[in-house]
């Protein structure tokens, strides 16, 4: 629920790109808060196989969403936000989709990735090389690209989590995180911020490509980093209400991004440009409520059907049998 969260946070920066401290606080979650979620989706994969009832769970709940949601995505900024978005549907995943389409071939690579914990160190050297892809086609830079963090999760048992827990670990996890704070202030200086995404070639870079190999090894170092500083002070505990909400993570994925675009219809950039700070406080904190009404029970009923047609057809139609069983 809070790296969801953050995704909504993040996405939401591009409505006060102009304001003070934006850039600070889009590079902060970005260098590492992208890393975690991989991270946190590899370690909830390794239980898939190519099984019958596996691959049906995976067109249920990854391709069918993104073959409606993507299209569904693309008119609405066309018409609504009045934004001109290219790329051919499907084949070049728009603005949020990518993740369900990378997501869901490295959970069809998974079977493969886990057999060995040698896939770790070549995951790297992929992701290193994915670089020098420049096709955006299907998102392959960045599922070259993150791969490292997703096959860690693959790999990481719950025991070595639970040194997560240790008091000097989530001691130290503070400045670390205070100290990648610090590093966001001069992304441009040490980085570029095209490489937070994983999706950009070396070509487009103003570097040589020795130092981008160079760069984005340090990149990824500190997005694990701060992944785990991050993981090592939300709490293990059940927080009842807000651990509840982080069942609803697909709901808050694929919605919020129809909302933010409506916002910035309304005029929303406008007044963050004539107000700055006001306007990035604001967004911060409309992106926060969004993310949690998204998440509400309520909502969450009410959008899942959309989220997984077939899936909440199948549950109905069981309901349905098994309510009228008694009466045969």
């Amino acid at each position: 629920m809070v790296l969801v969260t953050l995704v909504v946070v993040g996405h939401s920066i591009g409505l006060v790109e102009e304001t003070t401290g934006s850039h600070w606080v889009y590079d902060f979650i970005y260098l590492w808060h992208i890393p975690a979620f991989v991270f946190v989706s590899g370690y909830l994969s390794k239980s898939f196989e190519w099984d019958r009832r596996r691959l049906k769970s995976l067109v249920y709940t990854l391709a069918i969403p993104y073959l409606l949601f993507e299209p569904a995505l693309v008119y609405f900024r066309r018409t609504v936000a009045d934004e001109q978005v290219t790329g051919p549907l499907w084949l070049q995943p728009h603005w949020t989709m990518w993740y369900l389409i990378v997501l869901l071939m490295w959970r069809l690579v998974t079977p493969v990735l886990k057999r060995h914990w040698l896939f770790l160190p070549l995951s790297v050297i992929v992701s290193l090389l994915g670089g020098l892809w420049d096709d955006d086609s299907l998102m392959i830079p960045r599922f070259l690209g993150l791969l490292p963090f997703f096959v860690l999760g693959l790999h990481l048992q719950p025991r070595h989590l639970k040194h997560l827990d240790d008091v000097w670990v989530r001691v130290a996890a503070v400045p670390l995180l205070v100290g990648i704070g610090v590093m966001a202030l001069y992304t441009d200086t040490w980085a570029e911020t095209a490489l937070l995404w994983y999706d950009t070639g070396y070509d487009e870079l103003p570097i040589d490509n020795e130092i981008a190999f160079q760069t984005r090894l340090t990149v990824m170092m500190v997005g694990l980093v701060g992944a785990f500083s991050a993981m090592a002070l939300v709490p293990r505990r059940s927080l009842g209400w807000f651990t509840t909400m982080g069942t609803a993570t697909m709901v808050v994925y694929l919605f919020h991004g129809f909302v933010i675009k409506t916002v910035k219809a309304l005029g929303w950039p406008d007044f963050t440009a004539a107000e700055p700070t006001l306007g990035l406080v604001l967004t911060v904190l409309g992106a926060v409520a969004l993310s949690l009404v998204l998440a509400a029970p309520p909502v969450r009923r009410a959008l899942e059907p959309f989220t997984n047609p077939l899936g909440w057809a199948e549950r109905r139609r069981s309901r349905r049998d098994a309510a009228a069983a008694p009466l045969s």
